[in-house]
């Protein structure tokens, strides 16, 4: 009654506006229904997906059992297998996670730390014992919890003391709260997970070698959990390793280059060439860092998913699958010299051809020019190069010319010669843009670790863990290439990450890191429990 009486009052134009702020609300309403449906669609097809993928690693993990594989082959499948189903198991959490109801995980039962292993005492007390009701509170006890850490060579065991505080006026209790961990209610600290995931994916030290090095330490782990930490900590590793992606696609000049890696088939027991790709920040930009991304093949769309809509210079060598990319005008080719070079030196050293030596002789020149404008400014390197650098290249490509045609075809000579005539706007883009470096030795110097890690881990044993190594590796390799300890670093972002912002992600990135000003402090006790 009281609403008609007020609507009767109301003019035409009062209630016409209220009928269309009626129909936004509305339509706003029905816009994040729809919008929520259709994350709701994606998070169950996303769900659908890895739920498929875990049977399907359930199924060849029992069924590798029966398939010839030798010792090594299998212990390296197993692991492998081992760690997938952790991460997929992780990932189908955390999408579950928010709609679900919060469910009591089960304790897992395990058997305790070895009582002879040396212990350390962190207590955590909350910051006032003083009740809401003005009393002082009095401790009633404790819970002990035992994390098992690890530094080179050494298992120790630290015991996370909470005291009970109660008041004894209003029954209140009070504690402080169970510091978050990477791993929940795992016994590894941030320092065995970092000591993991560095040995495996920097020194390349396989699980069934680690547990083995374990084992005389003091505590034998089975590869088992080692590869559920491996595959846990990949997971939550990766909005991290994203973030390093998206910092290094807002620079200008970036290189590129791509290695074979094996990739074990499970289902015949057999591999096939897979392929790490490698990104980085020109070598005169001010950020230091690489990324790896792992991919079955080699073909040059998995160069433009990376790049996306990326607009910039892309220094590479020859390969035909960024020339699609070129063909966008987003990305602008630039050429290496080195290959180039590479091309002359190798006909030298087979025939000693004098045309290969006079060729060496002048991109030398260049060489030594670019080595004393290595620490300058773009602009002034840029000047530099016009004065100096320029006319050793006109020079350099009329002597090609004519070279060339006295040189008859098909020959080792003219394949060199032709090479660096057919790319020589691409190789001499670096004069014109003191941005630019003159050739891509620098992300092939940030590949060669995994190519040379390739004889100790011989394989990738699927299509996610060559991802998770590719994603670790760019972590570690961008640790080193800022000058951290790759284990110092990991040891920090494991012990931050579960409680650090996501907004504040990129502190975290090695470019960025800085380590935590207050390490705990440690209280020894004795090497009984």
């Amino acid at each position: 009654m009281v609403a008609q009486q007020f609507l009767s009052e109301l003019s035409t134009d009062q209630l016409r506006e209220m009928v269309e702020a009626l129909l936004r609300t509305a339509a706003a309403k029905d816009e994040q229904v729809t919008r929520q449906s259709t994350e709701i669609r994606h998070k169950q097809a996303l769900i659908d997906k890895l739920t498929h993928e875990n049977a399907l690693l359930k199924r060849l993990k029992f069924a590798a059992q029966s398939e010839r594989y030798s010792a090594e082959q299998r212990s390296l499948l197993d692991e492998t297998l081992d760690a997938d189903l952790q991460a997929v198991s992780d990932e189908i959490e955390q999408l579950t996670s928010a709609a679900a109801a919060p469910r009591e995980k089960q304790q897992p039962r395990r058997q305790p730390l070895p009582a002879n292993l040396p212990r350390r005492e962190i207590h955590h007390e909350p910051e006032s014992t003083t009740c809401g009701c003005g009393c002082r509170m009095k401790r009633i006890g404790e819970d002990v919890s035992e994390k098992l850490d690890y530094q080179p060579g050494v298992f120790t065991v630290e015991r996370h003391i909470r005291g009970k505080w109660v008041c004894t006026q209003c029954e209140t209790l009070i504690q402080a709260p169970v510091p978050a961990q990477v791993i929940d209610k795992g016994i590894p600290t941030a320092g065995l997970l970092a000591q993991v995931m560095v040995a495996k994916y920097a020194d390349h030290l396989p699980l069934y070698r680690q547990e083995k090095i374990f084992g005389r330490a003091g505590f034998e782990i089975a590869r088992s959990t080692l590869a559920q930490w491996v595959g846990s900590c990949g997971v939550q590793l990766q909005p991290l390793v994203d973030a390093l992606k998206e910092e290094i696609l807002t620079h200008g000049v970036l290189h590129a280059d791509e290695t074979p890696v094996q990739m074990l088939k499970p289902g015949n027991g057999k591999t096939h060439r897979a392929y790490l790709w490698a990104y980085a920040p020109g070598a005169f930009e001010g950020m230091k860092a690489v990324l790896y991304d792992f991919c079955e093949t080699r073909a040059g769309e998995h160069a433009r998913a990376f790049l996306g809509d990326w607009r910039g210079s892309l220094v590479c060598d020859d390969y035909s699958g960024y020339k699609a990319g070129f063909a966008t005008g987003r990305v602008t080719e630039v050429g290496c010299l080195a290959h180039a070079r590479r091309k002359f030196f190798d006909l030298h050293a087979a025939s000693k051809s004098q045309v290969a030596a006079s060729a060496l002789q002048q991109i030398g020149a260049l060489y030594e020019i670019e080595r004393e404008l290595r620490d300058l400014a773009p602009d002034e390197r840029q000047r530099i190069r016009q004065v100096r650098s320029k006319p050793v290249l006109d020079a350099l490509h009329r002597w090609m010319l004519l070279t060339r045609q006295k040189i008859t075809d098909g020959s080792a000579t003219a394949r060199a010669l032709d090479y660096s005539l057919k790319r020589w706007t691409a190789l001499t883009r670096f004069a014109g843009d003191g941005r630019l470096p003159v050739d891509n030795n620098h992300i092939e110097n940030l590949i060669r670790p995994i190519a040379l890690g390739r004889k100790n881990w011989l394989f990738a044993g699927s299509l996610r863990a060559g991802q998770r190594a590719a994603a670790i590796m760019s972590l570690i390799q961008s640790a080193r290439m800022n000058g951290h300890d790759p284990y110092l670093y990991l040891k920090d972002v494991l012990t931050r990450l579960p409680t650090h912002k996501n907004s504040q992600i990129d502190d975290l990135l090695p470019h960025l890191w800085r380590p935590a000003c207050a390490p705990p402090t440690y209280t020894p006790v004795s090497n009984q429990p």
